[in-house]
């Protein structure tokens, strides 16, 4: 992996209550792979990350979704987490913030409850995708074909379950950020 992504900036986007091996693991991939990975959040100064429903370690932000561009960006992650993904998802900012990547075509990868973000920007409809399983009501019901699967990937969209599919989602997602244009796969002569 090392390598594939030199350079690439990738916005983690989390706010307190963010499942924190679900942040941490991708992230570490991420920089293995040679990304820059950038922690965008709802707030200023540090978030509390969560191990299911204890309290877990603190992360500093690196800026606020509202001022954080998204053209700056190659690619974005969406962690989990059952109080992350309700808080992001009812931020406006955040919403809009999520929706310019889909415009833009970029890639975009979420995993267990982040796909409720997805929803609120409107931009499963049509997508094949799975998350944390109490979601798929909520995914359906926003035009997705949801599946039990491990790692989902249509088109720039990489979904996922739970933390047991972190291993899958992390590979998952450095290959598809690879093959984007921002990667080096792109980049070859």
């Amino acid at each position: 992996m090392a390598g594939e992504l030199d350079g690439m900036k990738v916005a983690v986007l989390a706010t307190d209550g963010v499942e924190q091996v679900e942040l941490e693991r991708p992230w570490q991939a991420l920089e293995e792979a040679g990304a820059e990975p950038e922690l965008v959040s709802l707030e200023s100064s540090s978030i509390t990350m969560y191990q299911h429903i204890d309290k877990g370690d603190e992360r500093k932000v690196d800026t606020t979704v509202a001022l954080a561009d998204p053209e700056e960006y190659a690619a974005l992650v969406l962690p989990g987490g059952v109080i992350n993904g309700d808080l992001v998802r009812a931020d406006a900012d955040a919403v809009a913030f999520v929706k310019a990547f889909f415009e833009a075509d970029k890639p975009v990868a979420a995993i267990c409850h982040a796909p409720w973000v997805l929803a609120e920007a409107g931009v499963v409809r049509g997508r094949r995708m799975t998350s944390w399983p109490s979601l798929q009501t909520d995914l359906r019901n926003a035009g997705a074909t949801w599946v039990d699967e491990e790692v989902v990937v249509d088109g720039n969209l990489t979904t996922s379950r739970n933390p047991d599919d972190l291993d899958a989602f992390s590979a998952a997602i450095v290959e598809q950020f690879a093959q984007s244009p921002g990667g080096d796969a792109d980049d070859e002569e």
